[in-house]
């Protein structure tokens, strides 16, 4: 069973930096895409940053050049690279993936548990 076990939330000041890190465990023999999402009170989820196994990656508007995605496929964890945060990105972070865990090809798909994110202006 492929469980998705993020970590990195926390407290920071605006101006500073935070990296998520969401790992998966169980048998992954391919990462067709890892992302993360946010949602804060009030507001729906909203994707904000999605990598694919091609290396294509795409970012929420809001967090083009301060967000940076990455995975590496041979710890089977992305990142998610937070940099000149604002109180704007104060949110409860989900990372999510869909992954090959068979050799027929059968994929899997999930969230984790979820972090929270707070930044204080």
């Amino acid at each position: 069973q492929v469980q998705l076990v993020e970590s990195g939330g926390g407290l920071v000041q605006a101006g500073g930096s935070l990296r998520l890190s969401c790992a998966a465990s169980g048998i992954v023999l391919r990462i067709n895409d890892m992302g993360w999402y946010r949602q804060a009170p009030g507001k729906q989820r909203e994707l904000v940053a999605i990598i694919y196994g091609n290396g294509t990656v795409n970012y929420a508007e809001s967090v083009k050049g301060r967000f940076t995605i990455s995975v590496d496929n041979a710890k089977n964890t992305a990142y998610l690279q937070m940099d000149s945060l604002t109180a704007e990105d104060t949110a409860e972070y989900k990372c999510s993936a869909e992954l090959v865990w068979d050799t027929y090809g059968s994929t899997w798909w999930g969230w984790g548990q979820g972090t929270q994110v707070t930044v204080s202006s």
